[in-house]
């Protein structure tokens, strides 16, 4: 026979590491321990019915939605003001921000690598085939839950001027139950933020890789996926291995043009010409790429997007790397069938001032003349 208070010690032993239940199950035995008592039959029955991971999910929400999970709602409200004293929420009771000063997290901004710093929040939005996605919801960051046959298997805080970038990271998860090959049936959208540093510290030394191809055509190399980068990950341990920073990926068809590096678009400088590949199915078209041709045209620069010859590299004068993590990178060597050839960086050239320019729309410091700033009350 299921007995609710067998099971809540299962639980509580299993999740002791910080769990609401466990919390008040055992450190706050005297007080909360009695309201969770007095309710834990009606939780656990509706473990049993399939919907107790609902009252789990919400149980760092503000107090009077912590357990809003089924009838009889009134059974849960002690248990809910309990979780939430336990928690030390306290919702706000007025908008007056005027208290507010302007004061950082307690992160070591000038160590921040690019490594996840969480943030306290995350937005999440759930859709089936042949639906909409359902309104999203603000909760807390942490684990989501996911079905062990999911297709993706098979897969805040703001920094103070100058020490970093918040970078916002979405994600597309097929998460539906599917063992087979076919589109997922059900689908997962995922919002979460992190402070970060800079992806590389310093110029890139890049070496051309040879044997290994990032993507086909025909394929996804277009597109954000995780497909995508399964292949860089033995020739860039090869490359750091010899003293690389990353690797640069030629085309697979000929094995003759320049394509990208594992994370980033690359441009090619020769007096006033930028060069770039083409994004014509095996090359992701990231938007700072975009955004580099255009402030690049409008300064003067003609901007070509065609193939090249890894041989033009020899004679290149200036070469970097854009990206939403690299920003805009140079390139301080590139190696191909070991020559080593090596590029002007620093102050006054191409890719620096460009950089200025981007990074300056960006934090407000230069007037956006390209209408990209979007003004949110």
């Amino acid at each position: 026979m299921f007995r609710a208070s067998d099971f809540l010690g299962k639980l509580s032993k299993q999740s002791r590491r910080g769990s609401l239940l466990s919390k008040l199950r055992h450190g706050h035995r005297s007080k909360y321990g009695r309201a969770l008592q007095a309710n834990e039959a009606s939780v656990y029955s509706n473990h049993v019915n399939g919907e107790y991971t609902n009252c789990v999910r919400d149980e760092l929400g503000q107090k009077n939605a912590i357990l809003n999970c089924g009838q009889p709602r009134l059974q849960y409200s002690r248990f809910a003001t309990a979780a939430a004293e336990a928690y030390n929420i306290e919702p706000s009771t007025d908008g007056d921000s005027s208290h507010v000063s302007e004061e950082y997290a307690n992160v070591n901004w000038d160590g921040l690598g690019f490594g996840l710093t969480p943030t306290d929040y995350m937005y999440i939005m759930n859709c089936s085939k042949g639906q909409k996605f359902s309104q999203g919801t603000l909760t807390r960051f942490g684990k989501t839950e996911m079905n062990p046959s999911s297709g993706i298997l098979n897969y805040g805080q703001v920094p103070p001027p100058g020490k970093g970038t918040m970078y916002i990271r979405p994600l597309l998860m097929g998460n539906g139950p599917d063992l087979g090959v076919a589109p997922a049936s059900e689908y997962t959208f995922v919002t979460y933020a992190s402070p970060v540093g800079n992806y590389h510290k310093g110029a890139l030394n890049l070496v051309v890789e040879e044997k290994f191809r990032r993507a086909t055509p025909g394929g996804t190399g277009g597109v954000k996926a995780i497909t995508n980068y399964a292949i860089i990950y033995k020739p860039i341990s090869e490359a750091k291995a010899k003293g690389f920073t990353d690797v640069l990926f030629l085309d697979a068809v000929t094995g003759k043009y320049v394509e990208e590096a594992s994370t980033s678009n690359i441009f090619v400088v020769k007096e006033n010409v930028i060069s770039t590949p083409p994004t014509n199915g095996t090359i992701l078209p990231g938007i700072t790429r975009k955004s580099i041709i255009e402030i690049a045209r409008v300064l003067g620069y003609q901007v070509e997007e065609r193939a090249i010859l890894v041989e033009e590299l020899f004679d290149a004068e200036e070469v970097f790397c854009t990206g939403t993590a690299v920003v805009v990178n140079p390139v301080n060597s590139i190696t191909y069938q070991d020559k080593r050839t090596e590029y002007k960086r620093g102050v006054g050239t191409v890719g620096q001032k460009l950089y200025e320019i981007l990074t300056g729309i960006q934090s407000g410091c230069i007037e956006d003349e390209m209408g990209w700033t979007v003004e949110l009350d």
